[in-house]
């Protein structure tokens, strides 16, 4: 069973989750919150398997409760899954740099919310390719000068720096294997190695340490 906590200042995006879960077998909302400091409190003591949190809350907001998370060891295990409702958010990369395992916009398909928490509890991120083709050239306006390579870069094989290129487009192990004609597995095995050797706790790190070392990231 997948413990979820929800926090959102907006009483009808939290009504609406609260509905969509009660009729998921496999998720349970342990607790919700209508600010950051609430979630905060609510996720030290439950240490769910997947904090979903607004990015934009009065007082403490999403980013802040997503750094607390990953400065307490104890919550290790607890993945966060960020909601926003602009199609540009200039928080999303400084969200993908500080751990979190995914987006979703709040308008989105109900079904893609749950997939996100689902993904998200078994150790996988969803950056779907519309949000990562948005912080990407988002990203790249505000850049002033070239990137910052990865200290570890030059480790990488040609194919691992070329997965890790995909990985940045938000497509799937499924859908990267397609485009390369190699099994999902194969893919899997280059995105372990990639969180090995550049030291990312999850795939959206990989994510931003794509972006921050000024890879280009293909077209999906």
């Amino acid at each position: 069973m997948i413990e979820l906590v929800v926090a959102d200042d907006q009483d009808l995006i939290r009504m609406a989750l609260r509905t969509l879960v009660a009729e998921e077998p496999d998720v349970r909302l342990a607790a919700e919150a209508t600010d950051g400091e609430e979630a905060w409190e609510q996720i030290r003591r439950i240490r769910p398997d997947v904090a979903l949190l607004d990015v934009r809350m009065p007082g403490v907001d999403g980013l802040e409760v997503l750094r607390r998370i990953g400065r307490d060891s104890g919550l290790d295990r607890t993945r966060v899954v960020m909601m926003t409702t602009f199609e540009i958010d200039s928080y999303i990369f400084e969200a993908l740099s500080n751990g979190a395992a995914g987006f979703v916009m709040k308008d989105t398909d109900p079904a893609e919310i749950l997939r996100a928490v689902r993904l998200a509890a078994a150790g996988d991120s969803l950056l779907s390719p519309d949000v990562t083709r948005k912080v990407i050239d988002a990203h790249a306006e505000n850049r002033t000068g070239p990137g910052r390579p990865h200290p570890r870069l030059g480790e990488l094989t040609e194919r691992e720096l070329e997965i890790l290129r995909w990985v940045a487009t938000g497509l799937t192990n499924d859908e990267i294997g397609g485009h390369l004609f190699i099994s999902p597995a194969t893919v899997r095995t280059h995105v372990g190695r990639l969180l090995s050797k550049l030291e990312a706790r999850d795939r959206a790190g990989l994510v931003a340490i794509a972006y921050r070392s000024g890879l280009e990231v293909p077209e999906p």
